[in-house]
């Protein structure tokens, strides 16, 4: 018992638990939690932007073929498109099929629409130019001060590849960033003793501010999602295992702890920094990590496709907004952009959903307040299909690249079904 006590999981599983019972119990002391997950998230953000830099600069350095850094750019990005569009269609079959929306009758025009006044003001801002330009940072150092992870990639790739052709006159700086890496990455290790805290904080804010029965609102919507967004990790991910020939059941099993850290703070950016050092672990070439993870958490969120079609389509249904073929045709094209701007942060899905219904013009936009209440309890699943699908992305493009070290990936994960055959098939 006293080493099951000891397992970062297990400690963070139960102040989860003890946070849900504060906000049951006390709901008023419970919503005063806030500041617990918002201090536990913020730490972890402080040091996102420098793990980044460390990780790709001494990844990508120490590589001297640039047609390599450019082969594995472009594999993760067309393994993201392909995944990213499948969860699209799924999300939109499983919707139409289930329709947890049917029924409701919403008069758009009765919504009270003052709760989600800031999430629509974001959304108006937005579009996909300035998204675009949004990745390039005002200056070099500007890129680490803002919360966004792809202008630090950007940097970061820069940075790298000119190390990288300065070739050893160069070496003295990828020496240094490496050590600065293993110190950032001990910061890390000393923010996550507080991970229990910053998981009591967020669950007993969500409960005691939205109340017990936000646990049971919507309950169709939310059973829905929840069954699709767990079909599509063992139907579409463990496929991919499949054929990358790994366990997704281990691996499953090896992301436990950052699991449930990103259950209670429903957001994949808390976990960012342990999850490249875990899948360097795995045996996973350090310069493939530093480019999949970081570029995986703008352009390879599956769980927030699968939300954002659920969503839209739920949103329709319960207003009787009638979405033909074409026009959901149509949604898949333009999430497909939108859904880029959605980074690994807390409630960065609902923007993006504000924006996406802006775009359409056809389902309300002040229909988002229906789905207020529990965007939160559906984060919980959107942030778990993120994690676990930027893992398996890396562990599949590191295959596909022959930058895994296979003695450690199958002794911490095991082989999966495929086999041999089919782990020689994921390496072509």
């Amino acid at each position: 018992m006293r080493r099951l006590a000891s397992q970062l999981w297990f400690q963070v599983l139960l102040a989860t638990a003890l946070g849900v019972l504060l906000g049951v119990l006390a709901p008023s002391a419970g919503a005063r939690m806030k500041p617990l997950g918002d201090a536990f998230i913020a730490l972890i953000r402080m040091i996102v932007a420098p793990v980044i830099f460390c990780t790709v600069v001494h990844g990508i350095g120490a590589m001297r073929d640039l047609r390599r850094v450019g082969r594995v750019a472009v594999k993760s990005l067309v393994y993201f498109e392909l995944i990213t569009t499948v969860a699209l269609i799924v999300a939109l079959l499983a919707v139409n099929l289930f329709q947890p929306g049917a029924g409701m009758n919403v008069d758009a025009h009765a919504i009270d629409t003052r709760a989600i006044g800031a999430y629509t003001s974001e959304a108006r801002g937005a579009s996909i130019a300035q998204s675009l330009l949004d990745i390039i940072p005002t200056t070099f150092v500007g890129a680490f001060a803002q919360p966004e992870v792809l202008p630090t990639l950007l940097v970061s790739i820069l940075f790298a590849l000119a190390v990288s052709a300065l070739g050893p006159r160069a070496q003295v700086v990828s020496e240094v960033v490496g050590v600065l890496s293993e110190v950032f990455f001990r910061i890390v290790g000393f923010i996550m003793w507080v991970a229990p805290i910053g998981a009591f904080g967020a669950m007993a804010f969500t409960v005691g501010r939205f109340g017990a029965g936000s646990l049971v609102a919507l309950g169709k919507l939310l059973l829905e999602f929840y069954a699709v967004s767990l079909g599509f990790v063992l139907v579409v991910f463990g496929a991919v295992a499949y054929w990358a020939g790994v366990s997704l059941v281990r691996l499953l099993a090896y992301l436990r702890e950052e699991i449930v850290i990103v259950a209670a703070t429903t957001s994949t950016e808390t976990v960012l920094p342990r999850l490249m050092q875990k899948l360097r672990a795995l045996g996973c070439e350090e310069s493939v990590v530093g480019l999949v993870v970081p570029a995986g958490y703008s352009f390879n969120l599956d769980g927030t496709c699968l939300y954002l079609s659920t969503a839209v389509v739920f949103l329709a249904q319960a207003t009787n907004t009638h979405l033909g073929l074409a026009q959901q045709l149509g949604v898949i094209a333009v999430l497909l952009l939108t859904s880029k701007g959605a980074a690994g942060v807390a409630g960065a899905a609902f923007v993006v959903l504000a924006a996406t219904l802006g775009s359409l013009g056809t389902v309300p936009v002040a229909s988002i307040a229906l789905i207020l209440g529990i965007h939160r309890l559906m984060a919980e699943a959107l942030a778990f299909v993120n994690l676990v699908g930027n893992s398996l992305a890396t562990i599949v493009v590191a295959r596909w690249e022959n930058a895994v070290d296979d003695s450690l990936l199958y002794a911490r994960i095991g082989r999966g079904a495929a086999s041999a055959g089919g782990a020689r098939a994921a390496q072509r």
